[in-house]
C-alpha cells in the first residue's frame, strides 16, 4: 500500500524503529491488515543476549488466536492455564480457581523474535538491519526519517519500538517520568551444580534446605532463584541491596552473593551446555512510563513507552499487547477507513495498562526486599493470599485479564472485556479481521460487510462484535446498538 508522491518519491506506510518482539509483532499485525511496514534495526544481526525466558499472561492466548502459539511449542495443543505461579516471592496457588486466567509459555526471547521475524517475512515485511534512526521531521501528512547508511525515508507514520533508551521517544520530546533506584543489585548466570543437589522438587542446599524451582526464595537478606530451564543450563539469580560489584561479573561473585542471601555455600560451577550463556550483574532499576504514547504521526510501543522491573515476567505481555492494539487501528487510518479519533484510543486504552503493570511490579519489588519490616508486611500479605478471591485478583492482574476498555457509547455489561474462549475462535481470529459472532442467525454486518466477517455461532448465549485485538465492542441478542458500535470502531459506511 505504499504510495508515490507528486515529487516522485515513494511514501512508505509505516516505519518501525526496532526489530525486537514488539516491533516485529506490530509489523505482522499491520501486514495482516494490508499495510506494508518497513522495519529498521540498528543491530546487524539478531542478538544472542539472554533476555526474557518466556511469556506470561494474556498474550499467550493471543498468540494462539493468531496461529503463532504452535510455532513456539511445536504442538497443536491449545494453551492451558498454569496451576501455580509466583507473586512478590509468594507461591501463588491457582489450581482451585475454576476460571484461572494465567497462562505461561517458557521459551527464550530470541526464539520468539526468530518466530516473529519468520512470520513477518511470510507476510512480505521488509526488515533492514544495520540502520539506526538518527532524526525525523513531521508535518500533518508524513514523517521524514533519517537513519544511518541510507537515504531519508518518507512515511505516513513512525513507530518507536526501540527499547527503554528509545531514540524515537527522545527525538519526539515525549517525557519519560518515573523513579530510579540504586540500592538493588541482581546477579544472574547459567551454571552447573552437583547432580546430587537436584531433584524435581528443587535444589537442596546444605545448611539452608530446599529451594523450589522457578520461585523467588526470600530471606531477610535478599532473593535467590533456581531456574532449571528445559534443554538449557540451569539459571541462578541472586538479588540483594547495597552490595555493588566491581569490574566484570564472575562466578565467584555470584557464589559470594548466594552465600550472603542463603547463609550457606552453593557449589556453583561453569555451564557445560551449548551457549549463549548469561553472566550478568545489574545494579539499580528504573520504573518509567511515557507521558503520552503519541506525538502527531509518531507513536511508541513496548519498552519505548514503559520500563519496569522484570519481576513476574509481565514485560512481553505488556509490549506485545501494545502492538496488537495499535496494529489494526493504525492500519485502518492508513487505509482511510478509520473513524475520527480511532488512533487516539491507542494511548487512552494502553497507557492505563502500563500504569497497572508498573504498579504491581513496584509492589512486588517491595515485597521481595530485605529486612524485618518487609517480613512483617509479607506475613499480612500471605494471610490475604489464603483467600481464593484474592489469588484470582492477583492472577488476573499478572495476566492482564482484568483489563476492561472504555468502549464509549458502545455500552453493555461486558463490553470492553477480552473475548471469552469460544470453540473455533482461535482459527477465526487468525486473519486479524473484526468478527460478528451471531448465534441468532438474524444479524448482519450491513454496509460494513466488507470490513467485518459474519460468523454463525449457535453455541453462544449472546452475539458478540469482536475488534481485531479480540476485545468485545458490542454484545446483545437483538441488533439494538450494533450499528452504533460498528460506526464507532469501523467508521461510517
Amino acid at each position: 500500500m505504499n504510495r508515490t508522491l507528486e515529487r516522485g518519491l515513494t511514501m512508505i506506510d509505516v516505519v518501525i524503529a526496532g526489530a525486537g518482539p514488539n516491533g516485529l509483532m506490530l509489523a505482522c499485525e499491520l501486514a495482516l491488515a494490508g499495510v506494508r511496514p518497513l522495519v529498521l534495526e540498528q543491530l546487524r544481526e539478531p542478538t544472542v543476549e539472554q533476555r526474557a525466558n518466556g511469556l506470561v499472561g494474556q498474550v499467550v492466548r493471543m498468540l494462539d488466536r493468531r496461529g503463532l502459539y504452535g510455532r513456539l511449542t511445536g504442538s497443536a495443543a491449545a494453551p492451558e492455564p498454569v496451576p501455580g505461579f509466583v507473586f512478590g516471592a509468594f507461591p501463588l496457588d491457582l489450581h482451585d480457581l475454576p476460571d484461572n486466567p494465567l497462562y505461561t509459555l517458557m521459551v527464550p526471547q530470541r526464539r520468539i523474535e526468530q518466530m516473529l521475524a519468520e512470520r513477518a517475512a511470510e507476510l512480505g515485511v521488509e526488515i533492514r538491519r544495520g540502520h539506526e534512526v538518527l532524526g525525523f521531521t513531521q508535518d500533518d501528512t508524513s514523517v521524514t526519517v533519517e537513519a544511518t547508511g541510507m537515504d531519508a525515508i518518507e512515511a505516513a507514520f513512525l513507530i518507536g519500538a526501540d527499547g527503554g533508551h528509545s531514540v524515537v521517544r527522545k527525538l519526539a520530546g515525549i517525557d519519560f517520568p518515573g523513579i530510579t533506584t540504586d540500592r538493588s543489585v541482581s546477579r544472574s548466570a547459567h551454571v552447573s551444580v552437583p547432580a546430587a543437589m537436584v531433584s524435581p522438587s528443587g535444589l537442596t542446599v546444605s545448611g539452608f534446605g530446599l529451594v523450589p524451582p522457578f520461585l523467588h526464595t526470600r530471606t531477610e537478606r535478599g532473593i535467590f532463584v533456581w531456574a532449571p530451564l528445559p534443554g538449557r543450563d540451569p539459571l541462578i539469580s541472586v538479588s540483594e541491596h547495597d552490595q555493588p560489584g566491581e569490574g566484570e561479573m564472575t562466578l565467584d561473585e555470584l557464589r559470594a552473593a548466594a552465600k550472603r542471601v542463603l547463609g550457606a555455600d552453593v557449589p556453583l560451577g561453569p555451564p557445560t551446555g551449548a551457549g549463549p550463556h548469561l553472566l550478568r550483574r545489574l545494579e539499580g532499576g528504573n520504573t518509567r512510563l511515557a507521558s503520552r504514547y503519541r506525538d502527531g504521526r509518531v507513536l511508541l510501543v513496548g519498552d519505548a513507552a514503559h520500563v519496569h522491573s522484570a519481576i513476574g515476567g509481565s514485560g512481553l505481555n505488556l509490549g506485545l499487547q501494545d502492538a496488537i492494539n495499535l496494529g489494526w487501528k493504525l492500519a485502518a487510518v492508513q487505509r482511510g477507513s478509520a473513524p475520527e479519533g480511532l488512533l487516539d484510543t491507542y494511548g487512552t486504552e494502553r497507557r492505563p495498562v502500563g500504569e497497572r503493570v508498573t504498579m504491581h511490579t513496584q509492589a512486588q519489588t517491595v515485597l521481595t526486599g530485605p529486612g524485618g519490616e518487609i517480613t512483617a508486611l509479607r506475613q499480612l500479605f500471605g494471610e490475604m493470599l489464603d483467600n481464593a478471591q484474592s489469588r484470582r485478583h492477583i492472577a488476573a492482574l499478572i495476566a492482564g485479564a482484568d483489563i476492561v476498555y472504555d468502549m464509549g457509547t458502545a455500552t453493555g455489561p461486558h463490553v470492553g472485556r477480552w473475548a471469552p474462549d469460544v470453540p473455533g475462535l482461535s482459527e477465526l481470529t487468525r486473519t486479524g479481521r473484526p468478527l460478528l459472532l451471531d448465534p441468532t442467525g438474524e444479524l448482519d454486518a450491513g454496509p460494513w460487510a466488507d470490513q467485518v466477517d459474519l460468523i454463525a455461532a449457535p453455541g453462544l448465549d449472546t452475539a458478540l462484535l469482536l475488534r481485531p485485538d479480540c476485545y468485545v465492542a458490542w454484545e446483545g441478542t437483538a441488533p439494538n446498538g450494533l450499528d452504533e458500535a460498528l460506526t464507532l470502531w469501523f467508521g461510517k459506511p
